[in-house]
């Protein structure tokens, strides 16, 4: 998890974690749709899954 990817996840979730797939593009969507938090946590976890 690099320091950009994580700045990118607190500007923008779902660009973040654009590389990891369709689903976890579109739950950071709706998370941060839902509120902002949520999705930079969404975001966040991902980047952190190994």
């Amino acid at each position: 998890m690099s320091l950009f990817r994580v700045l990118l996840a607190i500007i923008f979730p779902p660009l973040s974690v654009i590389d990891y797939g369709c689903g976890s593009i579109l739950i950071v969507f709706l998370l941060t749709l839902c509120g902002w938090v949520p999705g930079i946590i969404a975001a966040l976890v991902i980047l952190n899954k190994n």
